[in-house]
């Protein structure tokens, strides 16, 4: 069996835009590498997890990876819980968080407090919550845990009891079909209610502390000496957590060797990858993360990439770069960032394997 170079190219697709002559940014973009080997190969479409479904990431990697996410999913929140290191055991709760920008009335004035917030202030503004926020709505012990620029984790774990992660979203841009998380069409600007979703004591009081872990850190975060320094520079403060996708348990999913016969490593960016490879049994492997110097950095991947396949089954490779420009609808950006990895990433990448030996698998 030949071994598996398995590419995500994370928010690829789009819709036709009137500037670029009624293409998507894809169909825009100049690709020769991608191109060649779509010329080379097979092609076709598949639905992850069904017709006019917008799933969230970690949704979509779980079907990708061959795992039906209404049997495995248990929430994105313990995925990231599990990718950024925290500790979480059944009955505790886990939220994915974005660091945002709140106004009057918990008005949302920026979904990711401008993206320009510093690992080293997110670390802060996380460490701070954790240290001095106690929650009062139920006895219970908090945990946010920053990771990758905006992002964070948040674990709520109850004492002597357990919470239930059949709870609403505060995040207005995404909802919960069927207990998965998927985009809205229309992202709210206020940030919404936890509501429970069953009448269970676990879910009500779980949607309490959501409410009060809201409302108290945005008071917290308000007074944080970080955000005066940022409104000092001209920057939005990141005063809000805004919190998705809660889960209560940890899903039992098997080995992806046991299911797929090959023995994966990973390239993964984000904590969200990240746990559901540690999961799921793959071999997580060190990469730098895309930085200013994309080029850079995709040109090192793949040369890793081809250094690590002559030692694996199968490598999962998780490539985030056109997903950001697409949530902030920048299709010049979206459209570059897929040229350079094109130029970068898969031009080194075939130039250092032998194609006919290694499947080159592409999706997104």
């Amino acid at each position: 069996m030949r071994p598996i170079l398995y590419v995500i190219l994370d928010g690829l697709g789009d819709r036709p835009i009137p500037a670029l002559g009624d293409r998507t940014p894809l169909e825009a973009a100049t690709i020769p590498e991608l191109t060649a080997l779509a010329r080379r190969g097979r092609t076709g479409l598949v639905q992850t997890v069904g017709k006019g479904i917008a799933p969230e990431s970690d949704v979509a990697v779980t079907a990708i990876l061959g795992y039906d996410p209404f049997t495995y999913h248990t929430g994105r929140g313990v995925f990231e819980a599990v990718g950024a290191g925290m500790p979480f055991r059944d009955g505790d709760l886990a939220l994915r968080g974005n660091f945002a920008t709140g106004g009057e009335g918990l008005r949302i004035l920026d979904r990711r407090a401008g993206r320009d917030l510093t690992s080293e202030e997110a670390h802060a503004l996380a460490d701070a919550v954790t240290r001095d926020l106690r929650l009062e709505a139920a006895p219970a012990d908090l945990e946010v845990r920053a990771s990758i620029g905006h992002r964070c984790a948040v674990v709520i774990r109850r004492r002597g009891g357990r919470l239930s992660g059949k709870i609403s979203n505060t995040d207005p841009a995404y909802g919960r079909v069927e207990g998965l998380g998927v985009a809205r069409e229309q992202a709210g600007s206020v940030t919404e209610e936890c509501t429970p979703l069953d009448s269970s004591e676990e879910a009500r009081t779980a949607a309490a502390l959501v409410n009060e872990f809201t409302r108290r850190s945005h008071e917290l975060l308000e007074r944080h000496p970080v955000n005066a320094r940022r409104r000092a520079r001209g920057s939005p403060p990141a005063n809000l957590i805004l919190v998705r996708d809660a889960g209560d348990h940890l899903p039992s999913m098997p080995p992806i060797a046991e299911r797929s016969g090959v023995q994966f490593g990973c390239f993964v960016e984000m904590p969200v990858e990240r746990g559901i490879a540690q999961l799921t049994g793959m071999r997580v492997i060190p990469v730098p993360p895309s930085g200013a110097d994309k080029a850079g950095v995709y040109a090192a991947w793949a040369r890793t990439a081809t250094d690590e396949i002559k030692r694996s089954g199968g490598l999962y490779i998780h490539i985030k770069g056109p997903d950001e420009p697409g949530h902030d609808g920048d299709w010049e950006a979206k459209r570059a960032v897929i040229e350079t990895i094109d130029r970068a990433f898969f031009a080194t990448l075939l130039a250092g394997i032998e194609p006919e030996e290694v499947v080159v698998a592409v999706t997104a």
